[in-house]
């Protein structure tokens, strides 16, 4: 009990998305810990971590600074539609996930009652650095812009920095306190997002022998999920060529969904459509269509409808397959 906290240090003044983002993970693999931000050397050499300053890249000894003269560190190389393309470059966020990403991962999976083995972590750490770290990175070293204007995580925490009408009339002191404090919300902010991204990969990796177990209906070409909102794209687009509809219940439990399967994930082409004559009806004028009493709804872009009863939703399930070149 009276070891004493781990001490993380980042420069002080305006922040980034990726000290932010490395002294998060950082505070996650450390619950007990202490932020110290300076720009002072020989604080930044007392502490465990030095994050984004100090000018050193040697994670063994805690030190995840980009900024020093001859730094050349980044991801291995990757194969893309068969062509070897370099690795992103690394800033603080990348240097700092990639050797604490798992212990945070862990950490977080440990609090909310998941155990998962090591190779789950592993998949966790990469998809989490594919899907955010990397874009971090890739803005903070001008090797990208990621969206426009405002949008993107890495200019949504800029915002959070202090501006010139705040810090009108505040000394040294209360700025230094000021931008500290908004230093302290943009980490707590970043973790939240890292942390639901984190859960939801979590369930994406638990759902998957649900999914694979799930009945297939009307010849092989429909999945039933019987709990609404699980994760079942990936499993889907990956190894079930044949199923062109998912019907699962809605998240509370008034109807049955009839949804499309992307040709690949996150695409917005799906295997099928639904019929065309359903595009944007609802109720008594899509029941009059479908001649399925209970139906709800079909979406404009005919890529999800629905029915109050199970056996609604399949009814329009196979009215759909039987209009399609694939049923």
């Amino acid at each position: 009990m009276n070891e004493r906290p781990t001490l993380i240090a980042t420069h002080n003044g305006s922040f980034h998305a990726d000290d932010v983002f490395g002294v998060g993970v950082l505070m996650g693999a450390f619950p007990r810990h202490e932020l110290l931000r300076t720009r002072e050397q020989a604080a930044i050499d007392a502490a465990d971590f030095a994050v984004d300053v100090g000018g050193e890249w040697v994670p063994e000894r805690g030190r995840f600074d980009h900024h020093q003269r001859g730094f050349d560190g980044a991801r291995p190389a990757e194969t893309v539609n068969g062509l070897e393309q370099p690795g992103v470059g690394y800033a603080s966020a990348g240097l700092v996930w990639a050797v604490h990403g798992a212990a945070y991962a862990r950490a977080l999976a440990q609090a909310r009652g998941f155990v998962l083995d090591d190779d789950a972590i592993a998949s966790i750490v990469h998809s989490i650095d594919h899907s955010l770290v990397q874009y971090l990175d890739r803005v903070d070293t001008g090797q990208g812009e990621v969206a426009p204007g405002i949008f993107g995580l890495s200019s949504l925490i800029a915002q959070l920095n202090t501006n010139w009408l705040e810090e009108c009339g505040l000394n040294v002191q209360a700025k230094a306190q000021l931008q500290d404090a908004r230093f302290v919300e943009a980490v707590a902010i970043t973790r939240k997002f890292l942390d639901q991204a984190i859960v939801k990969k979590i369930g994406q990796i638990l759902a998957v022998d649900t999914v694979r177990q799930s009945p297939r209906l009307l010849n092989g070409r429909v999945l039933h999920l019987r709990e609404g909102g699980m994760p079942w794209t990936r499993v889907v687009v990956d190894e079930m060529p044949a199923v062109r509809l998912v019907i699962y219940p809605d998240s509370d439990g008034s109807q049955f969904q009839v949804k499309t399967v992307p040709v690949e994930v996150g695409s917005f082409h799906s295997r099928m459509d639904l019929p065309a004559a359903w595009a944007g009806l609802r109720d008594a004028e899509l029941a009059a269509v479908t001649g399925v009493a209970d139906s709800v709804f079909c979406h404009l872009n005919l890529f999800i409808a629905g029915a109050r009863s199970f056996e609604g939703a399949v009814r329009l399930a196979e009215l759909a397959l039987s209009g399609s070149e694939a049923f």
